[in-house]
């Protein structure tokens, strides 16, 4: 569920490229990680490249408040807020944040854990700039 409740699901992005990105605000490597992901975000979002951040938060108030302080209100983020026990970062196999996954319009996951340039360089080289 996003910070209000809503359910939303990562297929319903089908169609276009989606940074599947595994997070939390207790996270300092994640949150040194954020204004790379902004970025990327603002440069890219006019070519159908958004972003659907899981947080492994525990407290809702902390979640949001780091959505907040990092600028991060522009795309989708939900939580179920069972920390190392979220049902999507298991499904992914996820054992360590920041964990990233770039899902291409079809599904099909074409890079991880794109971190600093390499996030930049790998849209570059899809979008052709």
């Amino acid at each position: 569920a996003d910070p209000d409740g809503k359910e939303i699901a990562l297929s319903s992005l089908r169609g276009r490229y989606v940074l599947l990105d595994f997070w939390a605000a207790w996270c300092r490597p994640c949150r040194m990680e954020n204004p790379t992901v902004v970025k990327n975000y603002k440069k890219y979002k006019k070519d159908d490249f958004t972003i659907y951040q899981v947080s492994l938060d525990k407290e809702k108030k902390d979640w949001v408040d780091a959505i907040a302080a990092d600028g991060l209100e522009d795309w989708i983020h939900v939580s179920d807020l069972k920390y190392w026990q979220s049902e999507a970062a298991t499904l992914y196999g996820v054992r360590g944040i920041p964990a990233n996954f770039l899902i291409d319009p079809e599904g099909k996951i074409v890079a991880t854990n794109l971190r600093g340039p390499d996030l930049g360089k790998k849209l570059a080289e899809i979008f052709g700039y």
